[in-house]
């Protein structure tokens, strides 16, 4: 099985202070992350200065500025962005980005890194998703608010500009913050696969880790998860996302299901092996068998343990005759 890779978001949860933003790279390592994400964009070209925030923005915000108000506190520059690669680079782990615009893939490509996502809300941005694919190598492609039509014109847009199928990720997504699990719809990454030969992974915006999970046992090869170090900050993710124990356990979860799911071969253990001469069975005297006396089902019989001839031959031994007397319990031998 294929490692599993685990994006701590971090998104805009640095709240616009890059002290903050290094930190929380700092622990995504720690916690076992192998991507601290961050998200591109400049607020001008995201959203119109009358644009309403979304439902969960203002639960979450609880203020009553717009949501370009909001985005413009959150911007990073490219000098920050170098800044924080570089201090990715210092805690052995990804910098990664997801952009929004044109723009924002030209400042991110300054830092020279072969893969980038495309989040949600840009899928239909036809325009971005071939300019990112003219400059990357490798897309992770988010779905929430997706029709299966729009996620195969994205792709088509993607493989037609240079993104092989193998190096697209696309990412089952429910687009709410936080999101019910029984709204995940875990199994339609599967059907990704199936129908568009990606690779599948899982954008989880649920409380807990359980969706997760159930993700990676369906095939998964990326979780990602929105990170903070204070849910009680105030943003619009905060709330919806996981703390540094919480992501640390969850990459141990992580660890241990892709030990548990094992390989598509079958194979004994090594244990199994020792065990198997106490538990499968061998043929034995089911009663006093006489000399010249003739094998049925009347007198031999399998029992544990497997010694001598295995129970699979059973049948093969009706009709010959016994060449010496057995008693019960007796192995048989020919």
């Amino acid at each position: 099985m294929s490692k599993i890779e685990l994006i701590a978001e971090i998104g805009v949860n640095h709240n616009g202070d890059l002290s903050l933003a290094k930190k929380l790279i700092k622990m995504a390592s720690l916690a076992g992350a192998d991507y601290a994400k961050f998200q591109i964009f400049r607020a001008q070209n995201l959203a119109t200065k009358k644009s309403k925030k979304a439902q969960y923005q203002n639960i979450n915000l609880n203020n009553n500025i717009s949501q370009y108000e909001m985005l413009k506190k959150y911007e990073i520059s490219k000098s920050d962005i170098k800044i924080l690669n570089n201090y990715c680079k210092k805690y052995k782990i990804k910098f990664l980005a997801s952009c929004f615009d044109v723009e924002d893939l030209e400042v991110y490509s300054s830092i020279k890194n072969h893969i980038v996502k495309i989040p949600s809300g840009e899928i239909t941005n036809l325009n971005l998703i071939e300019h990112a694919a003219r400059k990357f190598k490798k897309l992770i492609i988010s779905t929430g608010m997706s029709k299966y039509s729009e996620i195969a014109q994205a792709i088509k847009i993607a493989t037609k500009y240079g993104i092989l199928k193998k190096n697209i990720t696309l990412l089952q997504c429910t687009t709410d913050y936080p999101a019910s699990p029984l709204e995940a719809n875990i199994y339609c990454m599967e059907e990704f696969k199936k129908r568009f030969a990606t690779n599948i992974g899982y954008s989880d915006h649920t409380i807990g880790t359980i969706c997760s999970i159930v993700a990676v046992s369906r095939g998964a090869t990326i979780i990602e998860k929105h990170f903070t170090l204070n849910k009680n900050f105030k943003g619009p993710d905060h709330k919806a996302s996981m703390n540094f124990q919480e992501l640390k356990d969850l990459n141990q979860k992580i660890k241990i299901v892709r030990t548990i799911l094992g390989s598509k071969k079958k194979k004994l253990t090594k244990k199994e092996i020792k065990n198997i001469k106490y538990v499968r069975k061998g043929i034995y005297a089911k009663t006093k068998i006489y000399k010249g006396e003739i094998f049925t089902s009347d007198n031999i019989i399998a029992k544990r343990p497997l010694s001598g001839i295995p129970a699979d031959k059973l049948k093969k031994i009706f009709g010959k005759k016994s060449k010496k007397n057995f008693n019960i319990d007796e192995k048989i031998q020919l």
